[in-house]
C-alpha cells in the first residue's frame, strides 16, 4: 500500500508515497518532501517520454499514487481491473503549483483512506470527485 512503513493511514501520518507526472510542476513535489512524503518526479529520473501505460505500471510496481493532469491516465487504471494505483487528476483553470499543494493538502485530510484503499480522484474548483477502484463496468 502507499502507507507509511508504521502502517499509519494515508491522511494521518506520512510518509505517503508519490509519482508526479510531467503536467505537475517539480515544487509540488518539493513541497511533498517538506511535508514528509515519498515523492518522486518523472523528470528527476530522466522518464519524461515514459508511456502512460508505463508509468500507471511504475506507479502501481512502486506503490506511488500518481499525481496528473491528463484524464488518460485514469482510463489506464480504470481499465486495468485493479485497485492500485490510486491517481489523482487536476483539472483546475490555474495549475499554478501553490494552488496543486493546497488542494493536495486537503485531499489528503479528507480523503486518505480512499486513495489507500485504490480510488481515482479528479479536482476541479470547488470539487473532488472520489471513484473507488476497480470501478464497475
Amino acid at each position: 500500500m502507499a502507507c507509511g512503513g508504521d502502517g499509519a493511514a494515508l491522511g494521518a501520518s506520512p510518509p505517503v508515497k508519490f509519482l508526479a507526472d510531467m503536467g505537475i510542476s517539480p515544487k509540488t513535489v518539493t513541497f511533498l518532501h517538506a511535508l514528509g512524503h515519498d515523492a518522486v518526479h518523472l523528470a528527476d529520473q530522466g522518464l519524461e517520454r515514459l508511456p502512460d501505460r508505463d508509468i500507471v505500471a511504475k506507479a502501481r510496481q512502486e506503490e506511488r499514487i500518481l499525481l496528473v493532469h491528463d484524464l488518460g491516465f485514469g482510463e489506464f487504471v480504470a481499465a486495468s481491473g485493479a485497485t492500485l494505483p490510486s491517481a489523482i487528476t487536476f483539472r483546475l483553470r490555474n495549475m499554478h503549483p501553490d494552488r496543486i499543494n493546497g488542494a493536495l493538502q486537503r485531499i489528503l485530510l479528507q480523503h486518505g483512506d480512499a486513495l489507500e484503499r485504490g480510488a481515482l480522484l479528479s479536482v476541479t474548483e470547488g470539487q473532488v470527485r472520489v471513484r473507488s477502484l476497480p470501478l464497475e463496468a
